[in-house]
């Protein structure tokens, strides 16, 4: 997603820890290539302070936590199906026809 991401993960670390870790140096990459990419990230900052999680209590809610993630850049209108979406797990990418 262009202003969130959506990640599901069964932490062998605090939370907090692997957050923290994983904004550092997504922000670090960031500005080592905004400019050459063209990401048009404006300023040093690319995170909120704060993020949402959720315990998953069963098989039910792990099965609506990926459909909701897999649904979301459909619901944001960036593509069509979910499988569509280059950065989603959904993702099929296409191969070459024989």
């Amino acid at each position: 997603m262009p202003n969130h991401v959506h990640v599901l993960i069964e932490p062998a670390y605090s939370l907090p820890r692997i957050v923290q870790g994983w904004k550092s140096y997504s922000t670090r990459w960031m500005l080592e290539n905004n400019e050459r990419l063209g990401l048009g990230v404006p300023g040093r900052g690319l995170w909120m302070r704060d993020y949402w999680d959720r315990f998953i209590r069963d098989e039910r809610h792990l099965e609506t936590a990926i459909h909701y993630i897999h649904q979301n850049p459909v619901k944001a209108g960036l593509c069509q199906a979910a499988e569509e979406w280059r950065w989603s797990s959904a993702f099929r990418a296409q191969r070459p026809q024989a």
